[in-house]
């Protein structure tokens, strides 16, 4: 019987651990695509403004619009992540 204790207390262990370690890729995985995306946002946003100083105002307002909805994919990997950490 405390043999099957220790076995029971070992796979909750182990399983708690491979839980951590999903959770971690996940986000980890889940924040590598929107940093590239607001990167590359950015930086065509940049290069936008410095060709047509006068559409800036029209710019700013489409990257930050579309930085939102980029950083709203990190939002739900982290929501990912801490689902199957304590679920």
């Amino acid at each position: 019987m405390a043999a099957e204790n220790e076995v029971a207390q070992a796979a909750l262990g182990n399983l708690e651990a491979v839980k951590s370690i999903a959770a971690a890729l996940t986000i980890a995985v889940g924040a590598i695509a929107p940093a590239t995306a607001i990167g590359k946002l950015a930086a065509k946003a940049m290069e936008a403004i410095g060709r047509n100083p006068e559409a800036a105002p029209k710019i700013q307002t489409a990257m930050i619009l579309s930085i939102a909805f980029a950083e709203a994919i990190a939002i739900y990997a982290l929501v990912v992540a801490l689902i199957i950490k304590f679920v």
